[in-house]
This record gives C-alpha cells, sequence and structure tokens, in this order.
C-alpha cells in the first residue's frame, strides 16, 4: 500500500462509521453523556453504580438551527419517542461517550423510563445557540436545583467531535478549530481528493486492505431486513415490494434497490435499535450510498472483493462531494449519497471512469436541489426518489448518455460540476435553509 493509498483509507475509516440513531440527536447525546461522566469522575458518590438512574439531573442544551432541524421530528431509538429533549436525557441516563455515535449502545428499559420521567419533569430543556456553525452542540449539566455542580461539553463540525469541556467554571479541555464551518481535519479531507483519483483507487488498492467495507453491507442489510419486515415509519421499502402493487413497480432491479433501501430508512428514523453504517456524519446517507449497491450484488450475485471496491468508490464520491457542502446544509444528504450510489452501480455494471463521471453529471443534473426539512419518517421517501434517479443514471451513463455542460450548473470538467453543487448547497441556499426552520419551529 502507498502512502497516498494509506491516507484515503484513514479518510474512510474516519467518516464511514456505525451511528446507533440518528447522528444529530446522537450528537446531543454524546455531548450530555460526556458532560455527565465529567461529573462522575470529580464529585464524591456519584460514580457508584445505578447512580445515573436516580441523580437529579438538570440538562440545558444549546443547539444550531441545523441540528434542530436535524432532531425535531426523528424517532430516538427504543423510546417511541421523537425529538432531543428525550436523547439528551437517554444520554445522561446510559450514555457513554467512548461509543462515540453509538453513545446509547446501553439503552434499556429502565434507562428509558428515568429518561422519560426527566422530559416530563421539565429537567431538559433545548435552544438555538448563537453560532455561526452548522454543527454545534453544548451541553450542560447540573445535580439538584441547588446545582451544586455543573459540567458541560460541546461539539463542533462533526457529530462526535468533543472539542471543550468544563467543571464548575473551569476549564478541562479545549481543542477549537478554525471559526467557521468546514475546519481542516488530521489527513486528507474530501476536497482533497478528486474523481478520478477515487476511480483509480478503488480499482488498484489490494482488496485486503478495503475488505472492511463490507461491514456496511452487514449492518445496514440487516436495517434494510428489519424495514422490510417490521412496520416502521411510512412503511416506504415495504409499500413498494409489497406484491399487491406488482403492477406499479414490478420486480425489477430498480424497485427492490429503491423498496431494500428505503425499508432500511423507514426503520432507522422510527426509532429501530440496530445501528446504520453512517458516512460523513450521516446514518441515511450511509444507507443511501450502499444500499442500491449492496441490492445489485445480492441480485446478480457480485462477488465480495467487486463489491467491497464498489463500495469504497460509492462511499468516496459521496465523501468527496459532502467535502465541499459541509456536515449539514439546506439540500437533502440524498442528492449526495445517491449520487455515490449511481457510481458504484456503474462499476458494478463494467464502467470505467468516463463512465462514472457521466453519472455524477446524470445525478447533478436531475435532483440537484432538493431540499432537507429535518430528518424525519418521511425521509425514507426522498431516499426511493435518490435510488431511482441513480439507477436511471447509471444506465444512461452506460450508454454513453451524460447531461452536457451547455446545461444548467453541468461542467465538462467533473470537478468543477461537484465544486458548483457544492456553492448551490453550501452558499446558495442559506436563506432556504433559514426559511425551513423558521416554518419548522413555529409550526
Amino acid at each position: 500500500m502507498t502512502g497516498r493509498q494509506s491516507e484515503i483509507i484513514s479518510l474512510i475509516r474516519r467518516e464511514v462509521k456505525p451511528a446507533l440513531g440518528c447522528t444529530e440527536p446522537i450528537a446531543v447525546a454524546l455531548s450530555v453523556a460526556k458532560a455527565v461522566e465529567i461529573i462522575e469522575g470529580r464529585c464524591e458518590g456519584c460514580g457508584c453504580p445505578r447512580w445515573r438512574l436516580s441523580a437529579p439531573f438538570r440538562i440545558r442544551v444549546e443547539v444550531s438551527g441545523n441540528i434542530l432541524k436535524n432532531g425535531m421530528g426523528v424517532g430516538i431509538p427504543g423510546t417511541g419517542m421523537i425529538g432531543l429533549n428525550i436523547a439528551a436525557a437517554l444520554g445522561a441516563v446510559c450514555g457513554k461517550s467512548e461509543y462515540g455515535l453509538e453513545v446509547l449502545h446501553d439503552l434499556d428499559e429502565k434507562s428509558i423510563a428515568r429518561a422519560k420521567e426527566l422530559v416530563e419533569g421539565k429537567k431538559v430543556s433545548i435552544s438555538i445557540a448563537d453560532t455561526p456553525r452548522k454543527l454545534y452542540v453544548k451541553a450542560c449539566v447540573s445535580i439538584g436545583e441547588a446545582a451544586v455542580h455543573e459540567s458541560s461539553a460541546v461539539i463542533e463540525d462533526d457529530h462526535d467531535n468533543i472539542v471543550e469541556t468544563w467543571f464548575d467554571g473551569n476549564i478541562i479541555q479545549s481543542s477549537h478549530s478554525h471559526e467557521g464551518e468546514g475546519a481542516e481535519e488530521e489527513g486528507i479531507s474530501g476536497k482533497g481528493v478528486t474523481v478520478r483519483e477515487i476511480f483509480d483507487f478503488a480499482n488498484e488498492i489490494p482488496y485486503g486492505d478495503i475488505a472492511f467495507i463490507l461491514d456496511s453491507r452487514t449492518m445496514n442489510l440487516a436495517l434494510a431486513r428489519e424495514g422490510l419486515e417490521g412496520n416502521y415509519g411510512l412503511r416506504v421499502g415495504k409499500t413498494i415490494s409489497d406484491g399487491k402493487y406488482a403492477e406499479v413497480f414490478g420486480s425489477d432491479f430498480m424497485s427492490c434497490a429503491m423498496a431494500m433501501t428505503a425499508a432500511a430508512s423507514d426503520a432507522r428514523m422510527a426509532g429501530c435499535t440496530l445501528p446504520a453504517m453512517s458516512n460523513s456524519g450521516s446514518g441515511n446517507q450511509g444507507i443511501t450510498v450502499t444500499m442500491p449497491v449492496i441490492a445489485y450484488a445480492l441480485k446478480y450475485g457480485t462477488d465480495d472483493e467487486r463489491l467491497a471496491r464498489a463500495l469504497v468508490l460509492s462511499h468516496l464520491i459521496a465523501i468527496h462531494i459532502k467535502g465541499y457542502l459541509g456536515k449539514l446544509s439546506a439540500l437533502c444528504g440524498c442528492v449526495i449519497a445517491s449520487t455515490g450510489a449511481a457510481c458504484g452501480i456503474t462499476f458494478l455494471r463494467g464502467g470505467g471512469y468516463e463512465q462514472v463521471c457521466a453519472a455524477i453529471k446524470n445525478m447533478i443534473g436531475n435532483i440537484t436541489g432538493m431540499v432537507c426539512d429535518g430528518a424525519k419518517v418521511g425521509c425514507a421517501m426522498k431516499v426511493a426518489s435518490g435510488v431511482s434517479g441513480a439507477v436511471q443514471s447509471a444506465v444512461l451513463a452506460m450508454e454513453g448518455i451524460s447531461v452536457s455542460e451547455h446545461d444548467g450548473i453541468i461542467e465538462k470538467d467533473i470537478e468543477k460540476t461537484i465544486m458548483n453543487l457544492g456553492q448551490i448547497g453550501s452558499v446558495g441556499m442559506q436563506s432556504t435553509d433559514s426559511m425551513i426552520l423558521n416554518i419548522m419551529v413555529c409550526k
């Protein structure tokens, strides 16, 4: 393995990781969990077994508008409830920061019951922070009405990036990045690679070095099957796969890919307790970037090595595009994720670099502009639409058909095309983002 290949693998490992529950509420739970752990480690008697189940927590959480938008309507695993309040309470009662985006891994019935008591007793408050950052969470935790001790933890820019902690007014840790969104991380970022480099990497990297990516199949396929078997959310995937609608959806690959991908989103958005393999901090994006590719492999008997290379390509294309958008924006993540999936399907159908570029252009020329109006069960419908577009784009690309540089925001150069999409999502749609949030909070 070359040094550059090692850098790209590090990028994948940083951006592709398991997440239990929608990552915006999970970021809130993680911040609260860290704040509680600070109190546990510094207050006599606070670390005893089962202390958290009875501690008189008071929890104040400040979040950026995008965190609020994506946390208002999404199901919290195992609770039958939605929103950031219950996520914060669970972080206090049973969260462990060492689990990262699986912070609620130890969730059980007693923890859920105690968390609900805290919410019902109005011991948890959520407010909008005054911050320019798209992704920001600050959790402050105190014990009892007198607030003898108080701790806090701050997350910025990435859902599991804890940058500051305090205890009783004294700073413990501070590692803030530069002000604003998109600060540089250790190693290369999504902007630091190109489509050409990603394509060559997917073809040339030794299989043994990327076999770990098949964990995406294991994890997200389990979610898809759970969604198809259960009655989660809007049951988008289950309805598409229902035989009584065969005259509408058929039984071809496109309907199979739409059903499996939407079913995984149905389950996750409705609070299923199974984790998803996320991409760029989003579980839904991780589902959408992988499940159409996995569905293709299942239907056509693709071997593990070929699938792993397609998944690496799909993940990296999404990470690359997301690098120009930031973690959260007004642009629906399924636009980015399904573009990655289109590339993965094109690869599995024997497409080369030119066909992959054509698939990206076809996707950007198709569903750019789909807005994000928060994480919720309805996301499964957007996911299904994105998968449909991905399959169409891949098929057209394999026929040598591509949206031309004379159309809309498409340019002859693939990197400029991606940058245009990034500009629209991160800059052009800022007022749209604010309007969506205003509508949501005033309903």
